[in-house]
């Protein structure tokens, strides 16, 4: 089966931590923090319709107006999440420039800032280039189990951690992996087309099995029904798996609420891109930092039984020994660290 995600760091392991997931087939990206961004492309930049930033050290946060450019005068909504602060924080950078042409572009530009209170309420606003970029009213909703992004084929959650202030983690995960099995929908006498994405839709949604469902037969005039129930096209032409997990965790302190917190976050995943940025014998300092050592990044890895680590977010103390932290990582990881 064909992955619906392609992860990939922004930067090499000692520049600014950021991951880029592409949603393949949809011409859509998710972005996971906002260092430098010069590495993408424009065709991938234009893609991303969703940044999800940890916390706002300049290493985080400082490619918010590198993205701005991009996007500004497209119809777009682009939208931000992050912890609280995140709000005024993009109001502040938006109000630095001056936006006495913008209500001329036929094109508005909506920037939607959501922030994560410690409290799981999820508070929204919106910035939007018509208007100069003006603050909107604000909303706010509980997010149950820190829920930030919700949608038929897969979620994003966060996690509250401490770096000395609040810092976020995250997981996307698909709800589950749909596939058609092709020589089945021939051997119905079905056609390939379209209908099977809005098959495939209806699984992802949870629809009862009961639900009609709109088919094409090869054969134009068939005097075959024109549609059939849900449930039996799932069990007929459909496979139907658990779902890929990726899971992205930086600038967090090594403690013991971070580490459970950590691991409830990355369990099962498929991938997990962690920082490693200190080597174990440094640990006091990292502990100084509120960061993690490659050590313990391998070390929760292995106790959230991930099926692989990528490290990143390395120290420039370490410049040229990058392979060390991550053979410490992988060490601890697989058990013999």
């Amino acid at each position: 089966m064909p992955p619906r995600f392609d992860a990939h760091l922004v930067n090499d392991p000692f520049g600014d931590p950021g991951l880029l997931i592409e949603l393949m087939f949809e011409r859509r990206a998710l972005l996971f923090d906002l260092g430098n961004l010069s590495p993408l492309p424009p065709r991938k930049l234009l893609r991303i319709s969703d940044v999800f930033v940890s916390h706002r050290h300049m290493d985080h946060f400082s490619g918010f107006d590198y993205l701005l450019r991009f996007v500004l005068g497209r119809e777009q909504v682009l939208n931000f999440y992050g912890p609280a602060g995140l709000i005024d924080a993009i109001g502040h950078k938006l109000s630095a420039y001056t936006w006495n042409l913008v209500a001329g572009y036929e094109a508005n530009l909506c920037v939607r800032a959501h922030e994560l209170s410690d409290d799981g309420s999820l508070t929204t606003v919106e910035f939007q280039s018509r208007s100069g970029f003006a603050r909107g009213p604000s909303s706010s909703r509980l997010s149950g189990s820190n829920a930030l992004l919700a949608e038929p084929r897969f979620h994003v959650r966060a996690a509250m951690l401490d770096h000395g202030i609040p810092s976020l983690g995250f997981a996307l995960e698909e709800t589950m992996r749909i596939n058609v099995w092709r020589n089945k929908v021939e051997a119905l006498g079905l056609k390939i087309g379209p209908w099977l994405r809005e098959l495939k839709e209806a699984a992802a949604r949870g629809d009862l099995d009961e639900m009609p469902v709109t088919v094409e037969w090869r054969e134009p005039r068939s005097t075959r029904p024109g549609a059939l129930p849900l449930g039996q096209l799932k069990d007929d032409i459909l496979e139907i798996t658990p779902g890929r997990k990726i899971a992205y965790v930086v600038d967090a302190a090594f403690t013991p609420a971070n580490a459970e917190r950590i691991v409830d976050l990355a369990r099962n995943a498929e991938v997990l891109f962690i920082e490693a940025p200190f080597l174990q014998t440094d640990m006091e300092h990292a502990a100084a930092r509120h960061h993690l050592t490659a050590h313990q990044a391998g070390t929760l890895a292995r106790e959230a039984q991930v099926k692989r680590i990528v490290t990143l977010h390395y120290s420039p103390r370490y410049e040229g020994r990058g392979d060390e932290l991550e053979r410490e990582a992988l060490a601890a990881f697989h058990g013999a660290g």
